[in-house]
């Protein structure tokens, strides 16, 4: 019987650092980066046709980083470190049904007017690249988004990257949504 007490309780400590791992990792307060079975998978493309000039969509996309942060996106971005062309910063995405909030912190390059480039620094996958890149099209701005995402630990990485980069994709076509709608209130006013 004393085998059947020791077993639960390490079967119930187990559990215990099995949920503390997944909740460190969802949130990226313990980021997994052990450069071992590194498997890599592209995000993107997606590309999203803009009624506006690509000067107004760059500055719509550089707002929260390079101008002061609106209300709304204070919640969602948070500058750490400002330069003239990068920024460093945490970005907040509920994730979990909103019942967690994951945190990412993203080096942040700017090439005006034409380029916006993100290195993931720490969060719940060890690498991420990805990049806005702003054309001139005869009806405004094409903005395209493509980059890459990493895991360590071979397939079980691999599945993890996929549940991440599934939800990472959301969150990006829903700023994408946001930068559209955003740049085209700014051209209809000017």
């Amino acid at each position: 019987m004393a085998w059947r007490a020791k077993l639960v309780g390490v079967a119930a400590v187990g559990g215990g650092g099995a949920a503390a791992c997944y909740l460190g990792l969802v949130s990226g307060a313990m980021p997994l980066d052990v450069g071992v079975g590194r498997r890599i998978r592209p995000l993107g493309p997606q590309v999203v046709d803009i009624r506006a000039p690509r000067d107004v969509v760059f500055d719509v996309i550089a707002q929260p980083y390079l101008g002061r942060t609106t209300r709304a996106m204070r919640e969602k971005v948070r500058v750490l470190e400002r330069g003239s062309d990068m920024v460093l910063a945490s970005h907040s995405t509920p994730v979990a049904g909103g019942k967690l909030t994951a945190v990412t912190v993203e080096a942040v390059r700017f090439t005006r007017p034409d380029r916006v480039e993100f290195r993931l620094v720490r969060g719940p996958v060890p690498h991420v690249v990805e990049s806005f890149v702003l054309t001139t099209t005869e009806a405004g701005t094409r903005l395209a988004y493509e980059g890459e995402l990493g895991t360590d630990g071979w397939a079980l990485g691999q599945r993890w990257g996929q549940l991440v980069a599934a939800r990472w994709e959301e969150t990006v076509t829903a700023s994408l949504a946001s930068v559209r709608h955003e740049s085209e209130r700014r051209a209809a006013l000017r």
